[in-house]
């Protein structure tokens, strides 16, 4: 532990790149322990808005391209969706600036919004502004959060100073791990359904 804990001190840069990568699929919890580890000194405030706010940027847009020319596939592909689908895509009808503001706000339905404006009749264009607020507004709560709530702690002699750092480090570590088994088990499954899908396109129908 103490080897991993050293290499993190020495480079500490990567944890910016993770912050993009899991910014980009979720991870408001690990954003504010980020911004928690940024009022300790252990990460650049600046530098992890900045991450945050363009890994969720880059994350939405990738979203709303798949729904914009693969939407309807994935819809037919997951049907369970169809519902949700189009409850949001009315609501984008009547409110669609408030909501693109907001999606990111409402706890698991960010992908699914953003894929749903891709399969609505808003311009990329327009989409890529608002997202583009919208990740800066999300990314200025949760660093921001976790850093003045790191910063209470200090002030307010919560915890010990090394105590306080070993747990952070450990959470990101913690973090690290989940990530790439959630990607793992995300490209096995891809993978399963890719070979399932051409063994029922080899079986001949009875």
């Amino acid at each position: 532990m103490n080897h991993i804990l050293d290499l993190i001190r020495e480079q500490g840069n990567l944890f910016y790149l993770f912050t993009l990568i899991w910014t980009a699929l979720e991870g408001e919890t690990f954003v504010i322990f980020a911004g928690l580890a940024a009022s300790h000194d252990l990460l650049d405030i600046r530098l992890l808005f900045l991450a945050a706010a363009l890994g969720s940027l880059i994350g939405d847009q990738v979203m709303f391209f798949i729904g914009r020319y693969y939407g309807w596939r994935v819809v037919a592909r997951f049907p369970k969706l169809q519902p949700k689908l189009n409850k949001i895509l009315c609501i984008l009808e009547k409110f669609s600036v408030s909501f693109i503001l907001s999606y990111r706000f409402m706890y698991g339905v960010r992908n699914i919004s953003a894929l749903a404006v891709g399969m609505s009749h808003l311009s990329w264009r327009r989409f890529f502004v608002l997202n583009a607020l919208a990740s800066t507004l999300w990314s200025l709560v949760f660093c921001g959060g976790g850093y003045l709530f790191g910063d209470m702690m200090q002030r307010m002699g919560l915890g010990d100073e090394d105590s306080v750092h070993s747990e952070v480090r450990g959470f990101m570590i913690a973090c690290l791990i989940v990530f790439v088994l959630i990607v793992g088990a995300r490209i096995f499954y891809v993978r399963r359904q890719m070979q399932k899908e051409k063994r029922d396109e080899i079986t001949p129908t009875p």
